[in-house]
């Protein structure tokens, strides 16, 4: 059964750029070649929740922890961890359009 790590933060306001930069450059086709596909975005505009969801899709369970123990997986998190805060995921059964 296939699922999604969901991820939340919010940016540093002091690394928005460099933020950016990272997130597009490096940290999306970082995921796509550990072997997980983004699939959904989303940016919260007002109100008091993480700035930022993300939603990446796996084939299964098994497959997703073992991706998220590679040292390739950490060295991603490690540098995104630079540039965010109040930062979380899940590992939950994949459904079709907003998950929380």
């Amino acid at each position: 059964m296939s699922v999604k790590v969901i991820m939340t933060w919010d940016i540093a306001s002091e690394h928005e750029q460099e933020y950016f930069e990272f997130v597009i450059g490096e940290w999306v086709p970082g995921v796509q070649r550990l072997g997980l596909q983004p699939v959904d975005a989303w940016a919260t505009v007002f109100g008091s929740y993480p700035q930022i969801q993300v939603g990446l899709l796996a084939d299964d369970a098994a497959s997703a922890r073992k991706i998220m123990a590679s040292k390739d997986w950490g060295a991603l998190e490690d540098r995104l961890l630079t540039f965010v805060q109040n930062f979380s995921y899940k590992v939950v059964p994949a459904r079709n359009g907003f998950q929380f």
